[in-house]
Parts: structure tokens; C-alpha cells; sequence
């Protein structure tokens, strides 16, 4: 039975500007937190579970922002505090024809410096559901050994470890990527992955149909994927039984970044409160659509006003 869940990562400062248009005319520039791994962890704590957060921070305004805001949203928070290196940071605008650029500033940064040491003081055990992403082997080779020591420490404690594939094209090549994905996804019991990233962990499949590759997926071995597909909804192979939900409608802009982190939110507050398969992908699709609803990256997850549980529902499919 799982109790709590752990995220780890990279936690960032967000600065979007107030309005559409670009950050440097923009007359007031919102600030807010961001990451991958801290965006579930906000999800999770939204609805109720607890969770951690274990992460380097700059010891500077932006880390003591970051670490205010998590802890805000209920998330246990353990930073290492790094005199060496600043806060990640990342700037969100949002063009006129509604589209949202992302540069990220983050070569150097504190979380980058993630070491093996700062993971060996993470509390893991068999109540634990460790969660982790492709981003952060991407960010240096110090972070991936972190990665790899954490993985054996979790293995030690008989943890569940849940692994998102999460690409940045920009902090890695496609050739150098893959190899360590399919190495953290072979260690993992939970897998989720982009239609679009399937062929990271099966090379030389395409395509783009959701419910193939997690059962081609499932035939390597993986005994639970979830592979979402945008607007085409998301599938989910557990034990060799497919189940799909569609994509909760949304009218006018959405903002994308940060939904994928949201369904992982959802999906995994299911699993802990022991729900099924096809409530899982329900919640994540709602989570999901709200946090398209919002400018910021995590934000939306508090309002589901309007997101039918109904309209994201489907019977499970056995193959």
C-alpha cells in the first residue's frame, strides 16, 4: 500500500509576462514555480496526498520563492541549499496568435548540481511511490548518477518507482537520450510517455495511435504504461488490459505546458487512494484540461468547474 509519494528534480522560477505579448514591454511579469517534478508534487498535494519534494535550490530570492510557493501548496519540502549555483530559471510569453514560447535558463543552476549525496538522505520504503523524469539525467552527468544511486536505493526499499520520459529536446539529442530512457523505464513499474516519445523506449516505432504502443509497450515488459496522445486522450496497459479515455473538451486559448504534469498528478493521487484504471485516466484528463485553463504551469489543477468527470469516462478494453 502506498502512503506517500516522493518527487525529485528540478524545481523553477517562472516569469511570464501579465499579458499576451512579449516579456520585455510587457508592464507587470508574473512570478511563480515550475518543473516537472514539482508540478506533480502541487497536483498531488491538491488532492490530498501527501508528498515531498527533494531538490537543489540557489541560495537566492528565487530558491527561497520556489520553496516558499511548494511548501504553500502542501508539499513537504527538502531542499539543498546551493551556494554555487543560481535557481533554474524559465520565461513563459504568449504570442498574438496565442501561442506560448518557453526559453529556459538552467545550464549551471543549482539543480543541475544534483549530486549522489544529495539523494542518499531521501527517506524511501515500501510505502513509497518514488517519482522521477527524464529532465533530470539530461541536466548534467552528476544528476544522472543521482538518478541511477536513487533507483538503487529504491530497489533496496522495495519502493514503486513511477518514471516520466518528459523530453527536452533542448537539453539533450534525441541518440544520447534514448538509451538512458529505456534504462530508467526498464527500472520503473509505472511508465508514462508522449505518444510522440514512444519511440525513445521502442526504437523504430512510430505512429500515432495511443493504444498500439502501450500495448507494444506492455509486450516489452513494461506491466503499467500510460501513454497520453494531447487531444486524442490517453490509454493505459495494466497486467495486459487496455483502457482509454477521451481528451476533456476545452474551448478557446489553452495554455499547454504543465498539463502533462498535471494528468501524472492526477493519474498517481488514483493509485494511492487505491482507485481503478479507468478512474485514473479520468482524473488525469481533468487535471489535465485545467491546467490548460491557466497561464501558469500548475495553477489550474484547483479549479474543475466544468470538466465533466462524465465526459472523460470509457469501459475497459481486454486484449
Amino acid at each position: 500500500m502506498i502512503e506517500r509519494v516522493v518527487t525529485v528534480g528540478e524545481a523553477l522560477a517562472v516569469f511570464r509576462a501579465g499579458d499576451d505579448g512579449p516579456l520585455w514591454s510587457a508592464p507587470r511579469v508574473a512570478v511563480s514555480t515550475g518543473g516537472a517534478e514539482a508540478n506533480v508534487a502541487m497536483a498531488l498535494a491538491r488532492r490530498g496526498v501527501p508528498v515531498s519534494w527533494f531538490g537543489r535550490v540557489g541560495d537566492d530570492s528565487l530558491g527561497r520563492r520556489v520553496t516558499r510557493e511548494l511548501r504553500a501548496e502542501g508539499v513537504d519540502v527538502h531542499p539543498v541549499v546551493d551556494p554555487g549555483g543560481p535557481t533554474g530559471l524559465l520565461v513563459k510569453e504568449r504570442g498574438a496568435d496565442g501561442r506560448t514560447s518557453v526559453v529556459y535558463y538552467r545550464r549551471g543552476s543549482a539543480g543541475s548540481r544534483l549530486s549522489p549525496a544529495d539523494v542518499e538522505r531521501i527517506p524511501l520504503s515500501r510505502t513509497t511511490l518514488l517519482h522521477l523524469t527524464g529532465i533530470t539525467p539530461a541536466l548534467s552527468d552528476e544528476a544522472g548518477a543521482a538518478v541511477d544511486h536513487l533507483l538503487d536505493r529504491a530497489d533496496a526499499a522495495g519502493a514503486t518507482v513511477s518514471f516520466d520520459v518528459n523530453h527536452r529536446g533542448r537539453l539533450w539529442p534525441a541518440e544520447v537520450a534514448a538509451p538512458v530512457y529505456r534504462a530508467l523505464a526498464s527500472r520503473a513499474h509505472l511508465v508514462f510517455a508522449g505518444v510522440d516519445e514512444v519511440p525513445f523506449l521502442l526504437p523504430g516505432r512510430g505512429g500515432a495511435d495511443a493504444g498500439a504502443a502501450a500495448l507494444a509497450l506492455a509486450e516489452r515488459g513494461h506491466a503499467h504504461v500510460v501513454v497520453t496522445a494531447g487531444a486524442a486522450g490517453a490509454v493505459a496497459c495494466v497486467d495486459g488490459s487496455l483502457h482509454a479515455v477521451p481528451a476533456v473538451p476545452l474551448d478557446g486559448p489553452l495554455e499547454t505546458v504543465g498539463a502533462g504534469d498535471a494528468f501524472v498528478g492526477g493519474y498517481l493521487a488514483e493509485l494511492v487512494a487505491g482507485r481503478p484504471v479507468e478512474c485514473r485516466l479520468r482524473t488525469g484528463a481533468r487535471l489535465g484540461a485545467a491546467a490548460c485553463r491557466h497561464p501558469g504551469d500548475w495553477e489550474g489543477v484547483a479549479d474543475l468547474s466544468g470538466l465533466d468527470p462524465a465526459e472523460a469516462s470509457t469501459d475497459p478494453v481486454s486484449r
